[in-house]
Order: C-alpha cells, then structure tokens, then sequence
C-alpha cells in the first residue's frame, strides 16, 4: 500500500516547556476519590477529554473503545451499591489488619463526581483478523487501556480529576449499561473538578503501598540483568 503525498511530517523534539508539561502531566496524574467539586465539566472540555482518548495507539488500527457518559444519579447509584457490595467482598480478603485499613480508604466518588464515564471495549472491534492481533488476544484490552490513560493525562491537564473504580466483576455493569455481549468495561471512571492533589499518589501518603525504585525494574537484554542508570549531573 503506497503512501499518498503529504502523509509525513518532520519529526522532533518538543520545545523545553512543551516537555515539562507533559512530563508534569505525568508525573503529578492521580486517582482522585475524594476530593471532587460540584462545578459541572463543560461539554467542550469533555469533548477534549474524549478526543484525547480516541487519539489513543490501538493495534491494528482497531479502535475498540467506546464511550458512556453518565451524569443519571438513579443510575450512577445503582452503579455505587453494586460497588459497595463488592467492596465488602473486597474487604474479607485481607487478613485483619489490613482489612481495617481497607474499610478506611474511600475507593470511588461515584456520586460526589458531577459525571461518570464508562470506557469499554468491543472485542469484535475490526473484526475476525486484526493486523497485530493475530498471536495476542488481548490486545484489544490493551489499547482500550491506552485510551484511559490519554484521558487521565488530558484531564490533568485541565484541572479536571479523575477516579478509576474497579471493585466490581465486569458483568455487574452490563445490564444497567445495556452493554452487548461482546463489549466488556473496561473502566469506570469518576470525572470532575478538584481543589487540590495529593502530592504523591494517595494509596503511598496513606502507607498502603509505595513507589518502588526503577533501578531495581530496568534489565538490559535479558531478565536479571540490571541496566546501569546514567549518574545524575
């Protein structure tokens, strides 16, 4: 398949400003909870969100997302008591300690948000054979999952706040989103203005967990075999 002309453009790096802010997009990106305003996001920001995410990498071109929107209380609510019950399923999991530190955390902000957004995945999406997809199934799922994360990334970018929800089993959602058979969520995001971030991801300032050190997760050619960071300076 040949190229038509003007297809390519020069490639580069961004300018330095242009650099940090998306490396300050990246870097300071969290799951918001609970901290969200009642100011309602713009149709035209919430356009950008959604383009953001549909310019997302999918293999093959496939493009399986899809996206609804929920601003519905009635439904957002039946959405939250479905992720309650699960969440007490959740939390027997864990042995004592941890389970009480878990019955404390607040894990969604389903109807604090102004607007819920569910992402999902069509896995019929290009059909049969897709380029790409021919030896990784999930693949599919993958991409999808790069669209979530170009919209966290944009969503930063304007001030807007973000809670993933993953505490219920993907066919919890089907019949009150009407989803069909072959389309999965993939997720449930909470959407909306915040007042202020956590400095560091919250789950880390609450002790839960902790960012571990890249030194000890970059290999070079073969597992185990740690590459050696440039000194700093």
């Amino acid at each position: 398949m040949d190229l038509a002309e003007g297809e390519l453009t020069a490639a580069g790096p961004f300018s330095e400003a242009e650099r940090a802010a998306v490396y300050r997009a990246i870097e300071t990106r969290r799951d918001v909870r609970g901290e969200f305003l009642p100011t309602e996001v713009p149709d035209a920001v919430l356009a950008r969100l959604l383009e953001a995410a549909h310019h997302a990498p999918s293999v093959g071109l496939m493009q399986p997302w899809n996206f609804i929107i929920l601003r519905d209380m009635k439904t957002r609510r039946a959405i939250r008591d479905i992720v309650m019950a699960r969440n007490a399923e959740a939390a027997a999991m864990f042995d004592d300690d941890r389970a009480a530190a878990y019955q404390r955390l607040k894990l969604e902000g389903i109807v604090d948000a102004p607007l819920n957004i569910c992402i999902t995945c069509d896995r019929t999406r290009g059909g049969k054979v897709v380029l790409g997809r021919t030896h990784q199934r999930d693949t599919d799922l993958l991409s999808t999952a790069c669209a979530v994360q170009n919209l966290f990334l944009a969503a930063r970018a304007e001030g807007i706040g973000v809670g993933w929800v993953s505490i219920f089993e993907p066919d919890d959602l089907r019949p009150i989103l009407q989803l069909p058979d072959p389309v999965v969520p993939v997720a449930y995001l909470c959407v909306g203005y915040v007042e202020a971030l956590f400095r560091r991801p919250e789950l880390e300032a609450r002790r839960w967990s902790k960012r571990l050190a890249l030194e000890d997760l970059v290999f070079e050619e073969s597992w185990d075999r740690p590459w050696r960071f440039p000194e700093e300076g």
